[in-house]
């Protein structure tokens, strides 16, 4: 099942927000919550608030377990911009855009959550498969190759007679 939560106009360029929400994508909600209480930018403080909005939905609405969840997707669009006028010499002005930001976070329980060990467990098991597979290409590979040397030593020896 999947739940979303959405932050609408919030005050920041999307540029500054998607460069946290890469960070998060993909991780079970308590990590993304201790990543986030530990980033030191603004966009972390906006998107912590989205995601916790969206695990409370995920209780309340969806009967979930904020345990099993993970963040399937955090996408951040682009807002309406606030255009601004800021006064300049000889009676000028140039424009000052003020961006903003939609950000959306999706939580899903569907996801198997993969853990540095399970990871690693993959990591290496799929180490001794490639080795097994190469010694078995190896052997195979050195059967054609005398076969292929053979013919062609004595081709090189009937050359050199002549």
């Amino acid at each position: 099942m999947e739940v979303r939560s959405i932050y609408k106009y919030a005050r920041i360029s999307p540029f500054k927000v998607r460069e946290v929400t890469r960070e998060i994508q993909g991780l079970p909600v308590s990590v993304a919550l201790d990543v986030l209480a530990f980033t030191p930018k603004k966009a972390a403080f906006l998107i912590g608030k989205t995601l916790k909005s969206a695990v409370a939905n995920a209780e309340n609405n969806a009967n979930l377990k904020p345990e099993g969840l993970v963040v399937k997707e955090a996408i951040v669009g682009e807002g309406p911009t606030l255009k601004r006028l800021m006064a300049r010499a000889r009676g000028s002005g140039s424009r000052i855009l003020k961006r903003t930001s939609h950000i959306r976070i999706v939580l899903s329980d569907e996801i198997s959550i993969e853990t540095r060990e399970t990871k690693r467990a993959k990591r290496e098991q799929e180490k001794k498969d490639s080795k097994k597979q190469a010694t078995a290409g190896e052997t195979s590979e050195r059967s054609t190759s005398t076969a292929k040397t053979g013919a062609k030593s004595k081709s090189r020896k009937k050359k050199g007679k002549r």
